[in-house]
């Protein structure tokens, strides 16, 4: 997952960040400004007092400049600006170890919601910049994207409407930052025994803290949340655990989902629009509801047979190890991991804690970008730095031909109180070749220090590919970097890579950068590949569940999240828990990812296209280094499907997508 793509037009993007006066770089010299390390929440609000104080002054100078054939770059160095002195505060906040430095930076982030808002709707830089000077497509389809900006940012209103969605937009941030800071900052632990814990591994929770029961005390982070699904042998065990998770929020985040659902309906209403889904996907490559619904509709007609058929499976094995009839026998939500993994070791002898001891999770790193060195002909190099956290790595991306700095990549791996808890990559500055300017991106994650499953390679390999996407981009617009592509394409290039934790070949590339680790035997990957496609029926009536809720509810007049979340998870196989409240911990669908969510199968599908070009070998570094010119290196400037179509020699295609849902 990444956060949603980061534009001059900040508020707009659901995306505030924030940057401080940058440190003394470490050495070998970092080829672009240090990320700043925040000391106290009194630093935050200084550079927040400055930053936006300078900020304004710049859109005064904008709109005082002659129109001539350098607006456009002038227009772009306020992206720059913003990328230096708004986008860390966001970050710091989903990140920094410290809750008052959290805390200054959300109070931050909405002073420049404030400021994107009011730039959204500045007519003077919108008038001038639709007459500007365009020398070429690249100026072009900037000015076309810019615009679109200024337009979704209710510029052309008339003036009460426009009022008004300035201030539905400010709100809509505001409530955004508190539905992640009530999941963020909960701190929910559950409690087991020891026998409760049989068949986690004891190394997920031998130094876990004890309460005064003295039972282990862990938290509903993946590195613990996932072993004990998959490996608890006590079902009540297990029972406490997903409850845990899956409520993470609680009710008031169920308050707070349906005031930003009804919000985003009203704004739809300002532009003439009679929902949400429809005003947001006309700027993608869905264009509107109708065309995503009947993608999710095709998925589905793929998909339900299977989920059921595995369903069975599960209830099957869950009778044989409870000794009950099978007829009698329900498969519970809190079941599924756990019967999951006993079926594939039963059918493949697939454990995936038996591949922890193979990746660490420091060669890991390094064998993941091993693998785009030998893809993409780059060079990681890492470097002594200073930043919010001592574990927190960093690495200098150079081209490997040249010798030439490209990019820097900030690494954070591990768990920590107060810290994001999934996965994901920030964009925290866009490449602009015009001036020089190269891209950094923070990499964020959670895994277990003892090892990685090959399930967690994969959200490795995934999410590194954002990073990459971020760091080989060589724009001429800052605003036109990277991951600013359309946003149901944006999961493409990661999704793309997980494909590549199964091939031996590339798995080798770990004795390149850890002798001393034991290389995965054969036999384990045959296992893994063989295994790989069990289990994809309920995987993807899950993602299709996500995505078609997501849709209906900001269809509805009067959200209700959490009675439409009953109704939709009810017809599925494994049905609704009453009491349960999933939509209240939905975090993607409350920022960046609301009425897109079936962006993910969107993009899986032109993920599956583009690996065709690396069919015959995953290292073809020809074709890599051809992906890299004309898909990465791209940007957002050109439209997405001309991106594919550029890097393919024709038109995308779904053939793979549902090729590989067969299997």
């Amino acid at each position: 997952m990444r956060p949603a793509p980061t534009t001059p037009l900040a508020a707009l993007a659901a995306l505030a960040l924030a940057a401080l006066a940058p440190m003394a770089a470490a050495q070998p010299r970092l080829p672009g400004p240090n990320f700043p390390t925040f000391a106290t929440a009194a630093d935050v609000k200084a550079g927040c007092d400055a930053g936006l104080k300078g900020a304004r002054q710049r859109v005064a100078a904008l709109e005082r400049r002659r129109v001539d054939a350098g607006w456009l770059a002038a227009y772009d160095d306020l992206t720059v600006y913003l990328e230096d002195h708004q986008y860390p505060t966001d970050f710091a906040l989903n990140v920094h170890p410290d809750k008052a430095v959290r805390d200054a930076a959300q109070a931050c982030s909405l002073r420049w919601a404030d400021f994107g808002s009011s730039l959204g709707q500045n007519e003077k830089l919108y008038r001038v910049l639709r007459k500007a000077p365009q020398a070429d497509a690249v100026d072009a389809e900037f000015v076309r994207l810019a615009s679109a900006q200024f337009e979704d940012g209710g510029v052309a209103l008339p003036a009460p409407r426009r009022a008004r969605a300035k201030r539905i937009l400010d709100e809509l941030i505001e409530l955004d930052q508190q539905f992640n800071k009530n999941i963020r900052d909960a701190g929910t632990r559950v409690a087991f025994t020891e026998d409760e814990l049989r068949g986690v591994p004891p190394g997920v929770w031998g130094k876990a803290p004890r309460d005064a029961q003295g039972r282990v005390v862990l938290g509903v982070d993946y590195p613990s949340f996932v072993p004990v699904m998959r490996g608890a042998e006590s079902g009540a065990a297990r029972q406490r655990m997903w409850l845990a998770k899956t409520n993470e929020g609680g009710p008031p985040n169920l308050d707070l989902l349906a005031r930003i659902v009804t919000l985003r309906g009203e704004y739809a209403r300002l532009f003439g629009f009679d929902n949400f889904v429809d005003f947001n996907l006309r700027r993608r490559m869905a264009r509107d509801g109708a065309t995503a619904m009947r993608f999710l509709d095709t998925v589905a007609g793929v998909v339900d047979a299977r989920e059921q058929r595995e369903l069975e499976e599960l209830r099957a094995d869950k009778a044989r190890h409870l000794g009950t009839p099978p007829a009698q026998t329900r498969v519970e939500r809190w079941d599924a991991p756990f019967y999951g993994e006993r079926v594939k070791r039963e059918k493949f002898s697939v454990d995936q804690n038996a591949f922890r001891p193979y990746f660490p999770p420091q060669a890991s790193l390094a064998f993941a970008m091993r693998i785009i060195e030998r893809l993409m002909g780059v060079k990681y190099e890492r470097v002594d730095n200073r930043l919010w956290h001592e574990e927190v790595q960093t690495y200098v991306v150079s081209d490997a031909a040249t010798g030439r700095p490209l990019a820097q990549m900030y690494v954070d791996l591990y768990p920590r109180e107060g810290k994001y808890n999934h996965a994901a990559v920030w964009p925290l500055r866009g490449s602009a070749t015009r001036i020089g300017r190269t891209p950094a991106a923070a990499l964020v994650v959670n895994f277990d220090r003892d090892g990685l499953t090959l399930d967690e390679v994969e959200t490795l390999l995934h999410e590194l590919g954002h990073a990459v996407h971020v760091n080989l981009s060589s724009t001429r617009y800052a605003a036109a970097a990277g991951t600013a592509v359309m946003h149901d394409f944006v999961e493409a290039p990661s999704q793309m890579l997980e494909d590549w934790v199964y091939d031996k070949r590339v798995l080798k590339l770990m004795q390149e950068v850890c002798p001393a680790c034991k290389p995965v035997p054969d036999a384990m990957v045959d296992q893994a590949l063989a295994a790989r496609h069990h289990g994809k029926g309920g995987h993807f009536g899950r993602q299709h569940l996500y995505a078609s809720y997501d849709l209906a509810l900001h269809r509805q007049a009067r959200p209700e999240p959490l009675p439409l979340w009953a109704r939709m998870e009810g017809a599925t196989p494994l049905g609704h828990v009453p009491g349960t409240m999933f939509p209240a911990g939905f975090a993607h669908i409350a920022g960046g990812y609301g009425a897109g969510y079936y962006g993910y199968l969107w993009s899986l599908v032109v993920a599956m296209d583009l690996r065709t070009a690396f069919a015959a070998d995953k290292l073809d570094g020809d074709a890599g280094r051809r992906y890299r010119d004309r898909v990465l290196g791209q940007g957002a400037q050109k439209p997405a499907p001309e991106l594919v179509r550029d890097f393919l020699g024709r038109e995308s295609n779904a053939q793979a997508f549902f090729e590989d849902l067969k299997q």
